[in-house]
């Protein structure tokens, strides 16, 4: 049936009926979606929408995030006939989840960006739709986190990254990828008591009461220690999940703005993602993918997993609720 099915799906993007199942066409053809899901902009009956943030106007180093979408949906191909590994389910049979393409917005108005995109994922938070963001710089995260807080309250932050983009804001209209998540603590949008940093290798004085797990700690004790200290620090409450392709050394993610050697490796990230089943996670970023720095598409390739690892732990959580009876 597999056979069959490659000889001839094509366009499974825009062709599927319905929005369940693998896709089996040519990873090399047809229309790009994210993982061959439908792509629309109907949300209705929707459970997860994976959405592109093409914009990097905040970045403080090498350009190109905005490319990031384009190259993370490309690279997620590979991925779209096989259930995700390691999980024992696969969410794109379980959960009716769809490609929502890109947000628009004017590029030459990036002041009014930040209210822009919080529009954007509070429409897919009212359809009854859960979002999974695909950056773009890290800046996206903050607007993203107010849609997210209007709607649960005070947040879990959990963020992989080489850097805790705590710094000094420099006044709140200013838009910065390195400062982001010191405004969604002064806005309440996150709860720095119930919040981890993991993989965090450059110097920061101020990590406004965020528990910071740095890349020695995760290299020194394990992706299994890890993940026990950031279940003991988020425990029960709702997470925002933002991972920086950064987190990762460049020897496994180079396409990325802000390189720093010795980060987590590949197998680290993917362990701890796995190992975080169970977290009650309402949404989630990956972010700060560059292709014009990633030259082999392997950074591209870690962004598509990353994405996928996020989809699953959130449907692993409502698999639970489900089963609960919630």
């Amino acid at each position: 049936m597999v056979l069959e099915d490659a000889k001839r799906q094509v366009d499974t993007a825009i062709t599927r009926q319905g929005h369940r199942g693998l896709s089996y066409e040519n990873a090399f053809g047809g229309v790009t979606s994210f993982l061959r899901r439908t792509l629309t902009k109907d949300l209705a009956g929707v459970d997860l929408a994976v959405t592109g943030i093409p914009f990097d106007q905040a970045v403080t180093n090498r350009p190109g995030t905005r490319l990031g979408p384009r190259a993370i949906r490309e690279a997620s191909v590979l991925q779209a006939c096989d259930a995700p590994y390691g999980w024992g389910f696969n969410p794109l049979e379980d959960f009716d989840i769809v490609d929502y393409g890109d947000l628009a917005f004017d590029y030459a108005t990036v002041s009014d960006f930040p209210a822009v995109l919080q529009a954007h994922v509070a429409g897919i938070l009212d359809a009854g739709a859960a979002c999974i963001a695909l950056g773009g710089d890290h800046s996206i995260s903050l607007p993203i986190l107010r849609a997210h807080a209007a709607r649960h309250g005070p947040l879990a932050l959990v963020q992989f990254d080489a850097h805790s983009d705590t710094w000094e804001d420099g006044g709140p209209n200013r838009i910065d990828h390195g400062t982001m998540f010191r405004k969604a603590v002064r806005e309440g949008l996150i709860d720095p008591a119930r919040s981890v940093q993991i993989g965090i290798r450059t110097d920061n004085p101020d990590p406004m009461g965020i528990t910071v797990l740095d890349a020695p700690f995760v290299h020194e004790n394990g992706p299994a220690a890890t993940v026990a200290r950031i279940r003991q620090v988020v425990g029960e409450a709702p997470a925002y999940l933002s991972f920086d392709i950064d987190a990762l050394d460049p020897a496994f993610a180079p396409g990325t703005g802000t390189p720093v050697w010795g980060g987590l490796t590949s197998a680290q990230a993917a362990a701890m993602l796995r190992g975080l089943r169970g977290l009650n996670m309402v949404g989630g970023d990956v972010v700060e993918v560059s292709p014009p720095f990633d030259p082999s598409g392997i950074t591209a390739v870690a962004g598509a997993h990353v994405a996928v690892e996020l989809i699953c732990l959130w449907a692993w959580k409502k698999r639970e609720e489900r089963g609960a009876g919630k």
